[in-house]
């Protein structure tokens, strides 16, 4: 049986700055680069059935650095949507919005989504990936925030509580099954890690 293989893209320059990054399309830092090219040895050994992208250039470049022919380009993996936060950081948004939490109170404004909408989305596509895995591997390539709540879904768990699952950029993640039951494999392997650094 695979497994649902989630991959965060590598670093750019506001995952570097803590900036919230949905629909603003940035490419990979220097370092983001070397961080996705890293990942292929991590993967080499999977067969992938399915390699499905969020439609963000970060991710879809990801991929191509860590050697995975995209099959599908899915809206359903894209960020969650910041709406008037996008671009902000947390310390930014807590000035003028004490006590927000995006697991609670979602994104702000036109384009701001709320948690239970980014679930709906990664529910479709855990469902569609599902039955795949009788063939093997499904991979994600995806963001901080939308992996999250895919791993919190998985777990049969509501969206919030993604915010339990720290995930660095250019890391893998698995879910998969033990016992016939839905679990997290594997979480948050950057090349650096597997190399003991």
């Amino acid at each position: 049986m695979g497994e649902i293989v989630l991959i965060r893209h590598g670093e750019t320059t506001w995952s570097a700055s803590g900036q919230h990054t949905s629909v603003t399309d940035l490419e990979l830092t220097e370092n983001g680069v070397s961080q996705a090219k890293a990942l292929a040895p991590l993967l080499a050994g999977r067969e992938f059935t399915a390699v499905w992208s969020s439609p963000r250039k970060r991710a879809l470049i990801t991929a191509d650095l860590a050697g995975l022919a995209v099959t599908a380009v899915l809206p359903d993996l894209a960020e969650w949507g910041y709406g008037d936060y996008e671009g902000r950081t947390s310390e930014e948004i807590e000035a003028d919005d004490p006590g927000w939490s995006l697991w609670t109170d979602g994104g702000k404004g036109p384009g701001g989504e709320s948690a239970e909408e980014v679930a709906a989305r990664l529910d479709r596509a855990l469902t569609e990936a599902e039955p795949l895995l009788e063939r093997g591997d499904v991979a994600f390539i995806a963001h901080g925030h939308s992996l999250r709540v895919a791993a919190a879904r998985w777990l049969g768990r509501p969206p919030r509580d993604g915010r339990d699952f720290k995930i660095d950029t250019a890391s893998i993640a698995a879910l998969g099954y033990e016992h016939g039951r839905h679990a997290i494999t594997l979480w948050n392997l950057t090349a650096a890690a597997a190399n003991g650094e």
